[in-house]
């Protein structure tokens, strides 16, 4: 029987009643005990009522089950009374297992089992803080300090410290502050920011940040602003080698380096999901490859190891960047003068052979080339794919949905499978790439596949995950093994 149009609306503000009764038990959770809560890898932390419910929703896409409000709500109260130490739950996956496996327990009971490891030591966290320097603070600086903030927490784990830039105008100061305020992609910064001139600093949301004023990264004291061990974050890409990078490491109180780029000779170029592990002690400079190297190595790997590839050429439909020319003018690069707004622009890219450094198997094997668009933001890897193994549409689209759901690469892959989609509409994605599953064509050992990837901002979280394995500050996570569910099919547009 269909519900009356009233009874669609009660039920309606009965959700919407629970989501903002979650909204202060999610805030106590994520101060007094520096606990993060998501609903697979969405965080709910500052979410608003509507950003919740839409999480609930999004959650249909995991599994046969819709996500209900009146199973995570009582989740989240039980959560509060344990006295919990520092953590990140899913709540999404937690009640997901508890209704696979609670087997007549209560939830204090099944919750008191699962999270045995930070049960009653109320915010206790043993991770060590790690100072953070972005060095540079242009489209991805700006995004990785949002994303700091975001996770500043109690304090521990990443923390932003100073932002390193040349001075441009005697109003600078106010200038960064407001860029960092408002951005014509990402939105405005969900928060507060402040700015104090005497001191050059740049408060956001109770994270105060150093601005410091240089242009030799060999020459800055760190340790006069109290900031020592530091971890820093090269965004301008103007150094891309050990020789030019080590030069960070002259500085007092730096420790480490990270280049938000690929780089050059014998460094360590780290796709988080496929070679973290890799990231040692003894690895001063470290680089997190290119925005497409992210977003197509793991889908790559996921194919090589269930069907094979014999060879690959990846055709790269890239938004326009600030190194290109808004109108035509003179230009280094060839074709990379002509008006970025105008054309598009055929380009080279090193992100096929770029793969070989974090997936080696894969040496020799691909081929790429870039086209750059009129969009400012989203772009597209269409990887044309030799197989060893035949396989069909169907086939390679349950497997890679698969591997989005439940595998050690979904926070990497995505997949969506909406007859609408369009770039815009993966502004914002956290994941390194989103498969488009109704664009996949295959024929047997022939296959091709179509992978969009906000080339800011998914890259950005790809690139905090690889310092947070550098600091060694990822918190202890739940559940730590999920419940397989059984692939649903269904529409994701509004999700």
């Amino acid at each position: 029987m269909s519900q009356t149009s009233d009874s669609c609306l009660d039920k309606w503000m009965g959700r919407e009643a629970l989501a903002e009764a979650m909204i202060p038990v999610i805030g106590r959770l994520y101060r007094e005990n520096n606990v993060v809560t998501s609903i697979h890898g969405r965080s709910l932390i500052n979410k608003s009522t509507m950003n919740i419910l839409k999480a609930h929703r999004f959650a249909r896409r995991m599994s046969n089950h819709e996500l209900l409000l009146e199973e995570t709500a009582p989740l989240l109260n039980a959560l509060s009374e344990l006295e919990l130490g520092a953590a990140a739950i899913d709540i999404a996956r937690l009640t997901e297992k508890y209704r696979a496996e609670g087997n007549g327990a209560s939830l204090d009971e099944y919750l008191r089992a699962e999270l045995a490891d930070v049960v009653g030591k109320r915010g206790a966290d043993d991770r060590t803080s790690t100072d953070v320097v972005l060095y540079g603070f242009g489209r991805i600086g700006r995004l990785l300090a949002r994303l700091l903030i975001e996770k500043a927490g109690g304090g521990h784990g990443l923390r932003l410290r100073a932002i390193v830039v040349r001075k441009g105008a005697e109003n600078d100061l106010v200038k960064r502050a407001s860029l960092l305020r408002r951005d014509s992609v990402h939105g405005s910064f969900e928060g507060t920011i402040r700015v104090d001139e005497e001191a050059n600093t740049i408060t956001a949301n109770g994270v105060q940040v150093q601005v410091i004023y240089s242009d030799n990264p060999a020459t800055v004291d760190y340790t006069a602003y109290g900031i020592k061990d530091a971890l820093v974050v090269d965004n301008t890409g103007r150094w891309r080698d050990a020789e030019g990078l080590s030069q960070h490491l002259q500085s007092k109180g730096v420790a480490r380096v990270l280049l938000t780029a690929p780089g050059k000779g014998e460094l360590k170029n780290i796709v988080h999901g496929i070679n973290h592990r890799d990231i040692n002690d003894d690895d001063k400079i470290v680089t997190a490859a290119s925005c497409t190297t992210n977003a197509i190595t793991p889908v790559l790997k996921a194919i090589n190891d269930k069907f094979g590839i014999i060879h690959g050429h990846v055709e790269t439909v890239h938004s326009f960047t600030n190194d290109q020319n808004l109108i035509d003018n003179f230009h280094k690069g060839d074709r990379r003068g002509r008006s970025a707004a105008l054309n598009m622009v055929i380009t080279e890219t090193g992100a096929a052979k770029a793969v070989a450094k974090a997936l080696p198997e894969l040496q020799g094997k691909l081929t790429g080339n870039a086209i750059r668009v009129p969009t400012p933001d989203v772009s597209m890897a269409i990887l044309n794919l030799n197989l060893e193994n035949g396989t069909t549409r169907d086939e390679v689209n349950d497997f890679l949905r698969e591997m989005s759901l439940h595998s050690d690469l979904r926070k990497q892959i995505d997949y969506i499978d909406s007859p609408d989609v369009v770039s815009t509409d993966f502004v914002g994605s956290r994941r390194a790439g989103i498969v488009d599953g109704l664009a996949t064509i295959s024929n047997d050992k022939n296959l091709v596949l179509y992978v969009w990837y906000d080339n800011e901002f998914g890259y950005s979280c790809q690139v905090v995950r690889v310092m947070e394995e550098m600091a060694g500050v990822n918190p202890p996570s739940f559940p730590a093994k999920d419940v397989i569910a059984p692939i649903a099919v269904l529409e994701t547009a509004d999700a």
